[in-house]
Parts: structure tokens; C-alpha cells; sequence
């Protein structure tokens, strides 16, 4: 294999919204950012199972406009500076989505095989999917659109199924008795099936040769982007002419909202995989998981005797197979098979066998315009984060982190004044033609109509009670000024 052809471009889908692990996971910090299967987010994750294989390579991210920030600072805490972020203005699946990855992969230089992983799935054998990658690599570089099949281990009714030719060497033998990487290797497709009934999944099981569909894929930038222009030219020109007008910033790469919400909204595997004549798949045993809702988180979580898994402060009596997370004390007695979730501002559940309706909370919850659907109490930013603490009529109580070295915009209200108390650190603020510090203990007011804005000159995490007070007090009653973040 030829040194261009071994060179490995790693593509992170990460624009998802994760509606079925709320009130966890919400349209503004969607479960890709949640530390959900281990220390690290599940972005983060994703990104050092690949890392060891991409050499020098930083990957492409393709991501939501309004999950910019949390992209950049997850993969900065893991040691990836320079990655180019793509900036979806609207979401249009992930055909437009790859292919605009395959846009930037050719700007950098070459034709690059792109290694296209969803952000929010767990990969328990992380050596064995490094190996299947290799594996796949050579089938890749010689044109083919190489897909991973997951061996199943029951007859799930919840993935799409894609069935393979049979390798003679294993006709008769059994799907656990193939290697990690998928006994001969990589072989042909002969077609995507969609998610079937229990008696169909159970006749894929029986027949062999039928792997669930991972969602991740290997491929040469230019194979993608022909296959997409025999198949779908309406997709690539939209995605195209949206590239060349994107907007640069930094590591940010805005693509033109017009040209790419006019383009169709389709999946890869609808608009070329099922399609073109080149896709090929690798059948893997990696302990993989798509945590497409609680239960399969409880699936792939550490469990206690009792089958009970856990994540904070949570006291178990009489109760079996149950997943509980707690942020105080919670207390499960003679239950069994629940699901219970506790945020700051929410409670879930569920009977485990019930969870995939945690989505109709979801709209509901959308239908009536409440903010739990989206945001959780407490809002991070790229300088920092608040938490409202308190509300009622007229006022509002939020906790405020400020980074070191970071500042907020310069900015007024309409309809409210501000009194800051700082609890911790040093607050540098500008307040109209005025600038001057606070330090613990200290105050000031910032009244209606004022120009003002808020910094953290010091080394360390500023902390700050903030009272607003005012009849009005929604999150859009702000007049930017200035902004080194771009949304003035």
C-alpha cells in the first residue's frame, strides 16, 4: 500500500441532539459531551480509540453551529489543538455532512482515507477495532466504500441490518467462532435492510452472513465524493457551494447557511451506500454500543451483584437490574428494571423496557416551549458557565464562572440591572466609561441601560453571584458591543 494510501484522515460526526437520554442529554449539550461510559466524554472517547492510528493527522469534526465551543475545548483538554471544526448552520444528516468533510480532507492536501465515526457510540475493545480499521484499509484505498458491520449478539429489532456475501471458509460456522476482525476480512454487500420485527431479526440471526450497521465508515475522500455525484449531484453541489463560501475562523469552518439548507437532507447510507456497486463490509466483534437509550447505557455500565448499575450517590435495597443516576442522594427500594435519572432540574422514571418513549417527553416538552428540552440549569459558555439558581417575578439569581483570561461580551440591557458579588478570584469590569476590579467579598451595580462587561484577568476560576432584577429577564435581552467570540 502506497504511502498516500495509508495516510488516514479521522472524520468525528458530532451534530447530534441525543433526545432519548434526557434530561441528560439536551439539544444544547447533546450526549456526545457528556462523560456517560467512563472519565472522558463520549467525543473525547471517540477521538483517542483513533488517535494512535491517525498518526499526526488532527481530525475533522463536523458539528452543530451552536456546539462550537464545547467541540473545540473537549478535544483542547485531550490534547488536540488544531482541529478543523465544521460548522453546520442547519442539520441536513450525514451525507451533506461527510461530504463536506471530504471538501476539507482534499484542501489539506492529497486523498486521504477518512475514517468516519459517530461521536456518541461505545467501543469497549479498542485494540480489535484498531485492527479492524487496518484491516480495512487496503479494500479502502483501492476504491471501495467500506463499511463495519457489528456481529450480532441477539436479534435486535432497534438497528438497520446489512447482509453480506458468505465466505466459503465460513459457511457452517457460527459468527462467534470468527476473529475479532471478521474471519476473511472484508467482502462484498449485498444489501442494507431496515430495522426489522423481532421474527425477522431472529431469521437474520439463524441465516449468518447479517451484521448490525455500526454507522461508521472507511472510504477515500475522492470514492465518497464520485459515488455522491453519480448518485446524489443535488447533495454535493448544495454541500459544495457551501464550502466555497464558508466563512474561517480560526479552527472554525462556517459553512454558507443558504447553499447548505438548500441541500436535501439524506443519510450516506440512503444516498450512496445502498446505491453504488463499491460498498463493501467488515464484520468486527469490538464490544460495540450506540447508547441510543438508557437501557444500553445500563447495558454497557459496571453493575453490582444485583445488576444494578449506578453513577453517584445511590443506595440500592431490594432492587435488581436497575440504572440510577443521581447528583444528590437517591434511593432505590424494592425496585426492579427502572431507570431513574436525576439533573438539577429534572427527574426521569422509566421502566426499562419503556425507554425509547423518553423521546415523546422530549417534544412534549418542545411543544409547550419549556427551556428543559434544551438547556440544562446550568449554561456552559465558551468563557465559562451560569447556573440559575433562583427565580420568581421581577428577579433572577444565577451563579456565573468566569475562565481565567477569558471575558464576556461588552454589552447592555433593555430590560434589567445587575448587582454582582464576587465569591472567589478577580473581577475585572468595565461599567460605561469606568473599569476597575473586585475581589472576594466585593460589589458593584451595574444599572439599566449600562455598557458593561465582565473579565477574569487572574490564574484562576472566578466565581460571582449575579442578581438581576427588572421586568423582563429572558437570555435575549442582551445588545452586543464587542465579542472575541464572534456574536456581536
Amino acid at each position: 500500500m502506497s504511502d498516500q494510501a495509508a495516510r488516514l484522515q479521522p472524520v468525528l460526526l458530532s451534530g447530534g441532539s441525543g433526545t432519548r437520554l434526557w434530561p441528560l442529554s439536551r439539544e444544547a449539550y447533546p450526549k456526545q459531551f457528556l462523560a456517560l461510559a467512563g472519565e472522558r466524554t463520549m467525543l473525547q472517547d471517540t477521538w483517542q480509540r483513533v488517535a494512535k492510528l491517525a498518526g499526526d493527522a488532527t481530525p475533522i469534526v463536523v458539528a452543530n453551529e451552536e456546539h462550537r465551543f464545547l467541540a473545540a475545548e473537549q478535544l483542547r483538554q485531550v490534547g488536540v489543538g488544531h482541529a478543523a471544526i465544521m460548522l453546520e448552520p442547519v442539520g441536513r444528516n450525514t451525507a451533506p455532512a461527510i461530504a463536506a468533510a471530504a471538501l476539507q480532507a482534499a484542501v489539506q492536501g492529497g486523498d486521504p482515507l477518512l475514517l468516519v465515526l459517530p461521536s456518541d457510540h461505545v467501543v469497549r475493545d479498542v485494540p480489535a477495532f484498531q485492527d479492524a480499521v487496518r484491516m480495512a484499509m487496503p479494500a479502502a484505498a483501492d476504491g471501495a466504500l467500506v463499511t463495519f458491520g457489528i456481529v450480532p449478539e441477539s436479534a435486535e429489532t432497534g438497528f438497520g441490518y446489512i447482509q453480506s456475501e458468505v465466505r466459503q471458509s465460513e459457511a457452517g460456522q457460527s459468527e462467534a467462532g470468527q476473529s475479532k476482525a471478521g474471519g476473511d476480512g472484508v467482502r462484498r454487500v449485498l444489501r442494507f435492510v431496515e430495522k426489522p420485527d423481532a421474527a425477522t431479526a431472529q431469521q437474520y440471526l439463524d441465516a449468518g452472513g447479517y451484521y448490525w450497521n455500526s454507522g461508521m465508515f472507511l472510504f477515500r475522500a475522492s470514492s465518497y465524493l464520485a459515488e455522491l455525484e453519480r448518485f446524489r449531484p443535488d447533495i454535493l453541489a448544495a454541500v459544495r457551494a457551501a464550502f466555497e463560501a464558508a466563512q474561517r475562523d480560526g479552527d472554525f469552518i462556517r459553512l454558507d447557511k443558504a447553499a447548505f439548507a438548500a441541500s436535501p437532507s439524506d443519510s450516506i447510507d440512503y444516498a450512496v451506500m445502498e446505491k453504488t456497486d463499491r460498498a463493501m463490509v467488515l464484520p468486527v466483534d469490538i464490544g460495540w454500543n450506540d447508547v441510543g437509550s438508557w437501557s444500553a447505557l445500563w447495558d454497557v455500565s459496571e453493575q453490582d451483584a444485583d445488576g444494578n448499575a449506578r453513577h453517584g450517590d445511590v443506595i440500592a435495597v431490594d432492587s435488581h437490574n436497575s440504572y440510577a443516576y443521581a447528583r444528590r442522594l437517591v434511593a432505590l427500594v424494592g425496585v426492579d428494571d427502572l431507570v431513574v435519572v436525576e439533573t438539577d432540574d429534572a427527574v426521569l422514571v422509566a421502566h426499562k423496557d419503556k425507554v425509547q418513549q423518553v423521546k415523546e417527553v422530549v417534544a412534549r416538552l418542545k411543544a409547550e416551549q419549556r427551556s428543559h428540552a434544551i438547556l440544562h440549569r446550568e449554561v456552559h459558555r465558551p468563557w465559562g458557565s451560569y447556573d440559575s439558581v433562583d427565580q420568581d417575578d421581577g428577579f433572577q439569581v444565577k451563579r456565573i464562572k468566569v475562565k481565567p483570561g477569558a471575558r464576556l461580551s461588552l454589552q447592555s440591557h433593555r430590560h434589567r440591572a445587575e448587582h454582582w458579588i464576587v465569591v472567589r478570584g478577580t473581577a475585572r469590569v468595565t461599567r460605561d466609561n469606568d473599569v476597575f476590579e473586585l475581589h472576594a467579598n466585593q460589589s458593584t451595580y451595574i444599572p439599566l441601560g449600562a455598557k458593561h462587561r465582565l473579565e477574569n484577568p487572574g490564574t484562576e476560576m472566578l466565581e460571582l453571584i449575579e442578581v438581576q432584577s427588572g421586568g423582563y429577564l429572558g437570555e435575549d435581552d442582551i445588545v452586543r458591543y464587542e465579542d472575541v467570540y464572534g456574536r456581536s
